[in-house]
């Protein structure tokens, strides 16, 4: 009986990988998951745009002057032909509002993903280099965080005009520098690890030491910072739009909706230009945040902070009386 309760106990135990254990933490956090969930309805929402305009029938850039405006030339408020009303101007905020999100993703996600490039890159380099280099590319760091945002992008703009390829350099140009120093750090402590001794002393070079040891310990913040970087992007590109830097009219962006709500306060009277975009928005950049944070749980559970349970809790009063 005793080998039998034996051998149940030994198959109970399932050794789980790495990346197993991490799925099953990232699981349990119902918040994380429901902004995932959030996540792919936006993607589905804005990869549909096409669908929902052939279905609707409306055009993200017409005016419908003679359905779309009332009989004072005012916004129509959401009804059974325009779901979510219409601008100033008559366009469906509805279709509007799934082509402004292609826009935000499309500079969200490449935005992020080539500032945590060059963040990667220049932080390996200066951490693992270090001296006069390391000085050099800190300092150059320092330079970029210093420049003030909206004063360099009015200057860019003023010079070349505003473009979707502008607005995605300029974040990219005030992104890299918190992953660049973030990776600086870690690759600062981990030159000085076992194994990157020993690979040097196998006679293994600097690249292929950066690049086949140390990058690989890497993961967890790449991963967490870039999925952090996404909202700060999206943030970005709709304060650019909003101050007419960015999206160039008519194509539609959620910055260049709000700026619109904002022109001769037509929003006092259809406030549904500030709140559907508004609201997208403000998901939008809450879920990739929420997202990050649930990231960083599951991936570094050393991070997360100690919960004491409530039997050790009244132990401890016990004691104390």
């Amino acid at each position: 009986m005793t080998v039998e309760i034996q051998e149940e106990e030994t198959r109970a135990v399932v050794q789980r990988s790495p990346w197993e254990l991490t799925l099953r933490r990232f699981v349990r956090d119902k918040a994380s998951l429901a902004a995932l969930v959030f996540i792919l309805l936006l993607v589905v929402f804005a990869a549909c745009a096409p669908l929902i305009e052939a279905a609707i029938g409306h055009s993200p850039i017409e005016q419908y002057r003679e359905t779309g405006l009332s009989d004072m030339g005012l916004p129509v408020a959401p009804n059974g032909e325009f779901l979510l009303g219409t601008d100033h101007l008559g366009r469906d905020v509805l279709v509007r509002l799934a082509y402004g999100a292609r826009v935000s993703l499309l500079v969200g996600v490449l935005a992020s993903l080539a500032a945590a490039f060059i963040g990667l890159t220049v932080g390996m380099v200066a951490g693992y280099v270090g001296g006069a280099t390391d000085m050099v590319l800190s300092r150059i760091m320092d330079l970029v965080m210093s420049v003030p945002f909206l004063l360099c992008a009015l200057a860019l703009v003023s010079v070349f005009g505003p473009s979707l390829g502008l607005s995605v350099g300029v974040i990219v140009f005030f992104s890299w520098t918190t992953m660049g120093r973030v990776i600086r750090a870690e690759v600062s402590s981990l030159r000085r690890r076992e194994f990157v001794e020993a690979s040097r002393s196998l006679g293994a070079g600097p690249v292929s030491i950066m690049v086949r040891d140390i990058l690989p310990n890497l993961s967890v913040p790449i991963i967490v910072y870039t999925t952090m970087m996404i909202p700060s992007s999206v943030v970005f590109e709709a304060t650019l739009s909003f101050l007419g830097l960015g999206i160039v009219p008519p194509t539609p962006s959620w910055g260049g909706m709000l700026a619109d709500a904002a022109a001769n306060s037509i929003y006092l009277v259809a406030w549904w230009l500030v709140v559907f975009p508004g609201t997208a928005l403000l998901l939008t950049t809450l879920a990739f945040n929420i997202l990050g944070d649930g990231l960083r749980d599951a991936l570094d559970p050393r991070a997360r902070p100690v919960r004491m349970s409530r039997f050790r809790k009244a132990g401890r009063k016990a004691g104390r009386a």
